[in-house]
């Protein structure tokens, strides 16, 4: 008996940023104040390794995703469109605020990276993004990934 199997391949790049948030209804220290981290985001992408040997070459990965995430969060305060301050926030730094519509908790901006920005930026690769893991410091991250339930 010969069985096939459909092979498909993961790959991950990360890429660094920095960026403030604040999370509205935490209850905690980090609903007390906007603040940064130094976030590490991992892009986990699947797909068919191709007759060059590659699922995709991490540059492209990083041009479409890492680059998307450089250019719109990286040294911006992540605010939440709900958030009571963004009038204020706008006027103070203009060029300093991403505006979101979820909360910028690491789960919710993993979510959107994986459901949003992924699908949009790889349509025509071949490839998708099944899983993004947001560090918001070495100890404490959140995972997201697609599965068949």
């Amino acid at each position: 008996i010969r069985e096939v199997f459909n092979m498909k391949t993961q790959v991950t790049k990360y890429h660094d940023i920095c960026a403030g948030h604040r999370v509205i209804g935490q209850g905690g220290k980090c609903e007390r104040s906007y603040h940064g981290h130094n976030y590490r985001i991992h892009f986990t992408c699947e797909g068919e390794v191709k007759k060059d040997g590659m699922v995709i070459d991490f540059g492209i990965i990083g041009s479409l995703l890492c680059n998307w995430v450089e250019e719109v969060w990286d040294h911006k305060t992540i605010v939440w469109v709900e958030d009571p301050n963004l009038k204020t926030l706008q006027k103070m730094t203009p060029n300093g605020i991403a505006v979101v519509n979820f909360n910028p908790t690491a789960e919710n901006m993993a979510q959107y990276l994986l459901q949003t920005i992924g699908p949009q930026k790889l349509m025509r690769t071949g490839v998708k993004l099944v899983k993004v893991r947001i560090e918001e410091t070495a100890k404490c991250s959140a995972e997201v990934s697609l599965w068949k339930g």
